[in-house]
Parts: C-alpha cells; sequence; structure tokens
C-alpha cells in the first residue's frame, strides 16, 4: 500500500484532469474486480465477496488534487493561472511546478522585495500579482509551449522522514485511494462498492454522480483532514493528531453525520483493537456532503488520515494511520453489511 501511494502521489491529477490517476488505478485493480467509468470520470468499482449482503455498501475516495490552471501569459512570457480547488496563496509562493502534458518545468513567483512598499512588507501577496516563470521570453515563446486550460500541478518528491511520516503532494486523497486499491485487491467477507471520484476538491461533484449510480444503503468516505498537532495549537483546536490512527468525524461543514453510525465507527474500532480518534472541529467538507443527499438518503460515516499542512505541495502523515483507516474501513464493511 505504501508504494501504491508513493506512485499515485507521483503523478499529476487536479480535478476534472484525473485520466492519469484513474488508468493508473485501472492498472492495479484489473483482474480483482469489475469496473467501468462514468461520463463525468468517475471509476465505478463492484468488488465480489465471500457472501452478498443485505445492505448496499459504497466506499469512496476522491482521485483529485488541488492545483492551478493555465488562463494565459504577459507580454514578458510569465503565465497568468486560477486556482482549482482550495489554495492559500502564502503556501505556494516560490514553490516548483510542473505544467501540462509534456511536464514543462516552472517556478512561482513574486514581485521582489526590494521593489514592495514598506507598509506592503508583511502583507501576503494577491494571488493575482503572482506569476509562473517557465524562462520564456516572451508571450509567443511561452504559448510555444503552454497553452491555457492546461493543468499545473505542483512539484514535490515523495519521501519518509522521522517516526513513521510521509511527505508529499496529494496525499489528500491519494490515501483514501491507496486504501481502496488494497481492499479491492484482498478477499472481502462481502460484496463491496467503490467510487474513484472525481472533481472533490471543486464541489464533490463527482460523488453526486456515482452515488446517483451505485444507490448505496451504507457508506464510508475514506479521506485527510486537518491535522493541526503542530506547534502552538492546543485542545480542540488541534482538530487530530497524527499517530492516533483514524479520525471520525460527527460534523464538518457539508454534513451532520448519523450520531449512531459516528459512535458505531468508533465502537467498531475498540471492538477490533484499530486505533481511532474523534476529529474534534466542525471544519472542512468531503464527498460525504455530496453522497448523503443522494436519491432518497444515504447513512454516511467518513474516517480520515490526519494530515497536517493540507492542500499544500508539502502534505505530512504517518503510514500508520493510514493503515488503520483501511482497517477500520474494512471492519465497518461487515458491520454494515446486514446492519
Amino acid at each position: 500500500m505504501l508504494e501504491t501511494l508513493k506512485d499515485l502521489c507521483s503523478l499529476p491529477g487536479i480535478s476534472g484532469r484525473e485520466n492519469i490517476i484513474r488508468d493508473y488505478i485501472i492498472s492495479k485493480i484489473e483482474g480483482y474486480c469489475e469496473y467501468s467509468v462514468d461520463p463525468l470520470g468517475n471509476l465505478i468499482v463492484f468488488k465480489k465477496g465471500k457472501k452478498t449482503p443485505s445492505n448496499v455498501i459504497m466506499l469512496d475516495a476522491h482521485m483529485d488534487e488541488v492545483g492551478m490552471i493555465v488562463t494565459g501569459a504577459d507580454s514578458d512570457g510569465f503565465l497568468r493561472f486560477s486556482n482549482v480547488g482550495g489554495i492559500e496563496t502564502d503556501v505556494i509562493i516560490g514553490r516548483n511546478v510542473r505544467i501540462g502534458g509534456n511536464n514543462i518545468p516552472g517556478a512561482l513567483g513574486i514581485k521582489p522585495i526590494h521593489l514592495i512598499k514598506k507598509s506592503e512588507e508583511l502583507d501576503i501577496p494577491a494571488k493575482d500579482d503572482l506569476y509562473i516563470d517557465i524562462g520564456a521570453k516572451n508571450r509567443e515563446e511561452a504559448l510555444a509551449l503552454v497553452s491555457p486550460g492546461e493543468e499545473i500541478h505542483f512539484e514535490s518528491e515523495f519521501i519518509g522522514f522521522g517516526d513513521g511520516f510521509i511527505k508529499s503532494k496529494a496525499i489528500d486523497d491519494r490515501a483514501g485511494c491507496a486504501i481502496m486499491i488494497d481492499l479491492i485487491r484482498s478477499e472481502l467477507e462481502y460484496d463491496c462498492c467503490f467510487s474513484f471520484s472525481v472533481q472533490e476538491e471543486v464541489g464533490t461533484r463527482g460523488a453526486k454522480v456515482s452515488a446517483y449510480s451505485i444507490n448505496p444503503d451504507y457508506a464510508i468516505i475514506l479521506e485527510t483532514t486537518t491535522a493541526a498537532d503542530i506547534s502552538g495549537v492546543k485542545g480542540e483546536a488541534r482538530v487530530c493528531v497524527c499517530g492516533e490512527g483514524a479520525a471520525v468525524s460527527f460534523m464538518d461543514r457539508a454534513t451532520v453525520y448519523d450520531v449512531s453510525l459516528y459512535r458505531k465507527a468508533l465502537e467498531t474500532a475498540d471492538k477490533y483493537g484499530i486505533k481511532a480518534q474523534t476529529k474534534t472541529r466542525v471544519a472542512g467538507g468531503n464527498d460525504a456532503g455530496a453522497i448523503h443527499k443522494s436519491r432518497s438518503g444515504v447513512k454516511a460515516v467518513t474516517l480520515s488520515v490526519p494530515t497536517r499542512y493540507l492542500h499544500s505541495p508539502c502534505c505530512v502523515c504517518k503510514y500508520y494511520d493510514i493503515v488503520q483507516v483501511r482497517n477500520l474501513a474494512e471492519a465497518l464493511i461487515a458491520e454494515f453489511a446486514n446492519d
């Protein structure tokens, strides 16, 4: 699963440009399941288990990552861009990126310090003041290399460090995808459906479609969520802690979770000796927001990998927590099968 995650994080796939991720996933699951691709690009999988459950169970993880998209170039050859998904400007200043199918290298540049007014020195620049330098001398040269509409993704090496930590771009939500690949390649106790969804980062669009197609009774959303277990942050503001296992949500900005499912997840973790914790802050949102409102309603639970520095080139998590999310997801499939 760790090698799969490394492969997934190394590939580009912003919202609406998930085809490379989808092709890789198909290469890993072919022969283990039945699958199809819907018109929006979701990869829908049916995995035959040892038994047929009385309930339809869906697992979901999104394939897309936050990034940017080329909008044009100025007369000096610097690229202009728009964000795809929620990215804070301060985390991209000075970062290396890759652009388009030809993987053109670029750097996020800003006005040099000697040209900034004294009153502006401590301000975070507006996104429109940033540009991408690809070494072009003018607009014509830039647009000969890169076209408007091309994907921009962060360049970030996947590395392990410290006590089981991982650093990479796109751990949100390639961690969930790696877990689902591992489950599909394993021998499950019950039949199960999986959605590798598109366009979560721009409004949970893919999951809305895949949930309608699958029409599940229960949905288990596999995600990452903010771990603010960093210097100077205390109490519930820490949200969750790396190394303390799967983070289970009771509410976020898109979903108020069924309290019985929230408790069931924590009780199941305790029952099977799986490490789990509560997500202690009402923040963020994920595909559960679309899935739980599908058709006549779906009972949903979200299990997240605690991850520092989300939506940046340097997401950080612990592999241990990914394993705990995987094990809790498998246990909940059995719990929901005939509930």
